[in-house]
């Protein structure tokens, strides 16, 4: 088949390679036309502008869309929703909210535009391995298209999971589990490191361990089993973690269904402490513990904080020496 394939970051230009490795013509655009030069060594079709990438396809057209979240894919489907014609298939790949989906949908529909949206996972070992692929969007366009999706999946790899919506709806679902298996392996990993056994085996021991036999193995283990062998300590990384939004909006689509996710919300409330550098609602419990029973407080500049795993043991409250009592 042939197709257009716009946004050439980690994810869309390894899909491309493996789309073309798999057969398919692939026409291919980017905003950085440098990027754009390297997918021609590996047989695409590049061109140097959305106009010009739809002039080279026919209709029926499709066009993919790996995007980042926001504007650069509102703008990107406003602009080719004035060149495609009825009956050619807009697929939106990137992390989306499923609301934007459907709201498209009704918008590219009354311009007999097809839209369909595809949760992708597989991150930068796609290419390799295949990719994850949850799609929404109505099953004939579904059936339409699979022979692209047959090319970037791995057997078993890809799921119609119904209407418009209903692909990042699962991918949104899928990312914040992923949230809370991370927080988990990391939590596990701090307490191992903290304990008085942590002299008797590393972490990358431990992980590997756990990888052969184990109810808990999985290829994210073997991944941080690959960043302990490359720094043991992890000391040359700071624990500062980026939420890119799914996990927000699962939250909130629970909270909307009545159905309780702790585990994923912490996982996330820990994401957002680990971005600020003193944590205010921390200095609200430390100025309570002052007011109502003169424990004490440090102030700025005082090195605290205790470096590597936890917190260290129960220690006696220590009375605040500036106290005023009443």
């Amino acid at each position: 088949m042939k197709l257009g394939l716009i946004g050439l970051g980690r994810m869309g230009m390894n899909m491309a390679k493996r789309l073309i490795k798999h057969g398919h013509e692939v026409v291919c655009y980017d905003s950085d036309l440098k990027k754009t030069e390297e997918i021609k060594k590996e047989g695409a079709i590049g061109v140097g502008s959305v106009e010009e990438l739809i002039d080279k396809l026919a209709s029926p057209r499709i066009v993919w869309l790996m995007l980042p979240f926001g504007d650069p894919t509102e703008d990107t489907i406003k602009k080719l929703s004035g060149f495609l014609e009825p009956g050619d298939v807009l697929i939106n790949g990137a992390n989306d909210h499923y609301r934007n989906d459907i709201r498209r949908k009704e918008e590219l529909n009354v311009k007999g535009i097809h839209y369909m949206d595809v949760g992708v996972s597989g991150g930068v070992w796609g290419f390799k391995f295949g990719y994850n692929l949850m799609v929404g969007g109505e099953k004939e366009d579904f059936d339409y298209i699979e022979p692209l999706l047959k090319a970037l999946a791995p057997e078993g790899g890809y799921l119609h999971c119904g209407p418009c919506g209903a692909g990042h709806f699962v991918k949104m679902v899928h990312n914040a589990v992923m949230y809370g298996i991370m927080e988990a392996y990391a939590e596990g990993f701090e307490v191992l490191k903290a304990s008085s056994y942590s002299n008797y085996f590393t972490l990358e021991d431990v992980a590997h361990l756990w990888n052969n036999g184990s109810v808990i193995r999985s290829w994210l283990l073997e991944l941080l089993e690959s960043a302990f062998a490359k720094d043991p300590e992890l000391e040359g990384i700071q624990g500062y973690v980026e939420d890119s939004g799914e996990a927000r909006w699962m939250v909130k689509e629970a909270v909307d269904l009545g159905v309780s996710v702790t585990g994923i919300a912490h996982a996330l409330f820990k994401r957002f402490e680990s971005r600020q550098e003193d944590v205010f609602s921390n200095k609200v419990i430390a100025a309570l513990r002052k007011e109502f029973g003169g424990h004490r407080v440090y102030r700025k500049g005082e090195r605290v904080r205790k470096e590597g795993a936890g917190a260290g043991q129960v220690e006696t409250a220590k009375p605040d020496i500036h106290i005023e009592l009443p």
